[in-house]
């Protein structure tokens, strides 16, 4: 009989913890999440491999994408150089391979060659794209981010440029927007803890 109370008051005490458990609020992501996921238009892009880059090639991947380009003075190596540090916190989260794209929004200096030089230095996680202005810009603008196009005949220029990440699921659709942290003074860049955070809680659901 004893046993009997003591497993019925077990049973009591697990469903009470359950309820408690499902009614307390759960994580929520910082990240700007689309539910559900946008799908992204078509587009026809060059790999850092020479390969063509189509939107299949964003498929059975998480992928994070971001605009830079290889004369970038400080938003695109500090980007690069946080995302392979937390690299492998990413990729703890899920069977699911994690890559990242930078997108270079500088045809006129960034070649498929030097593209993949600047790359490859950061892992092979990381692949870059290029295109020509009029396939470059539909693109970058279906993500939700911007840049600026120099003056025709510009050879010393910097390019303005969307410091936000963008994540896409391994369906190849938006999935969420990890916009960049502006402090007075300094470089506006995406926090990676917050970043890995997130992802941990989106990957997960």
């Amino acid at each position: 009989m004893q046993r009997l109370v003591a497993t019925a008051v077990a049973l009591v005490a697990l469903v009470a913890g359950l309820v408690i458990y499902n009614s307390l609020p759960q994580a929520q992501p910082q990240a700007l999440v689309y539910e559900p996921a946008r799908q992204l238009q078509p587009f026809t892009l060059q790999g850092s491999d020479g390969s063509q880059v189509t939107n299949e090639r964003l498929q059975g991947q998480w992928t994070l994408l971001f605009t830079g380009y290889t004369f970038c003075p400080d938003i695109c190596p500090t980007t690069m150089a946080d995302l392979r540090q937390i690299m492998p916190s990413l990729q703890q989260h899920t069977d699911t391979p994690v890559k990242v794209w930078m997108i270079s929004v500088d045809p006129q200096r960034d070649d498929v060659e030097r593209i993949a030089a600047y790359t490859e230095f950061f892992g092979p996680e990381f692949f870059g794209v290029r295109a020509e202005h009029p396939q470059l810009y539909p693109f970058v603008n279906n993500l939700g981010l911007m840049y600026s196009i120099p003056d025709e005949g510009a050879t010393d220029y910097l390019v303005n440029h969307s410091a936000a990440i963008i994540l896409v699921n391994p369906a190849g659709h938006l999935q969420a927007i990890f916009k960049a942290e502006h402090t007075m003074g300094e470089i506006p860049t995406v926090n990676m803890q917050q970043l890995a955070a997130d992802f941990a809680i989106i990957a997960d659901n």
